[in-house]
């Protein structure tokens, strides 16, 4: 498990050691060159990585747990021996609990726990774990997403899988919810999450967001290539910290640390 800062928010960097992720698949051909990439993220003032081995992207299809596991386990266990605090980014138990085994100490299900063997390994592990809306799966979850009130839907199944993992014996101070942007979210449902961001936060447990370089930035902005939605990703990111969010999920790791100062240095002034 894991302590959030108690004076400032939180930055989680993002690891992706996957040939396809939408914006910075195929970076790494070598573990050893996705570590050390984790440990510039944590130095730059990650205060965790969140390494993951399969696209969660719109269209992308499962990958065999063998060869996500062939992609992460090596470079948690090396962040890990670095002294570096990793989440693992995975719905599949097994590369959980071996992630576990090899020092991570945030399990981050994109599918929200929905698997009795996650609710399983959350439990008997204790780590911290975040729970992730999603509609579907990643293959499915833009085709034609509907909600009649987003904010409540998914509300209410975080309510629910963290009363559900909280029953299973999973400690109330180790439970994080992620709204799932992006995640079978229509561009105006995304957009109404995070205006009504502190309705997820009224369930009592901390807001994780991850807005960073998605395309319904590009959509507002007008720049079609993820890696040079910088501006985009701080100007969501710091709106988010501002409706209650605790933790942002991002690429830009020094670029997000050096926001986040000149934010609350100017909240705090006067």
């Amino acid at each position: 498990m894991i302590r959030l800062p108690a004076d400032r928010p939180a930055v989680m960097g993002i690891l992706n050691v996957t040939p396809d992720s939408f914006s910075d698949g195929g970076a790494f051909a070598d573990w050893r060159e996705a570590a050390d990439y984790g440990r510039s993220l944590a130095a730059a003032g990650a205060d965790i990585v969140d390494v993951g081995g399969e696209s969660t992207r719109p269209g992308a299809v499962e990958v065999p747990v063998e060869e996500e596991m062939r992609r992460v386990i090596p470079v948690v266990s090396e962040l890990a021996s670095s002294g570096v605090p990793v989440s693992i980014d995975t719905r599949k138990a097994t590369v959980a609990e071996e992630a576990l085994r090899a020092g991570a100490v945030v399990i981050n299900d994109v599918s929200g726990f929905r698997a009795p063997d996650m609710v399983r390994v959350a439990a008997e592990s204790q780590a911290t774990v975040c729970i992730m809306h999603m509609k579907g799966e990643p293959r499915n979850m833009q085709s034609a997403p509907f909600y009649k009130d987003v904010v409540e839907e998914v509300k209410g199944f975080l309510a629910g899988q963290a009363d559900l993992l909280s029953s299973r014996g999973v400690r109330h101070e180790n439970i994080w919810v992620d709204p799932g942007i992006g995640f079978g979210k229509r561009h105006d449902d995304n957009l109404v999450l995070l205006r009504r961001l502190e309705e997820i936060s009224s369930i009592g447990f901390p807001v994780l967001v991850g807005v960073s370089r998605k395309s319904f930035l590009g959509t507002i902005s007008g720049e079609a290539t993820p890696r040079l939605r910088l501006g985009e990703s701080m100007a969501a990111g710091l709106y988010c910290l501002q409706q209650g969010a605790r933790i942002l999920r991002v690429h830009d790791v020094a670029a997000t640390v050096g926001a986040i100062r000149v934010w609350q240095a100017l909240q705090n002034s006067g």
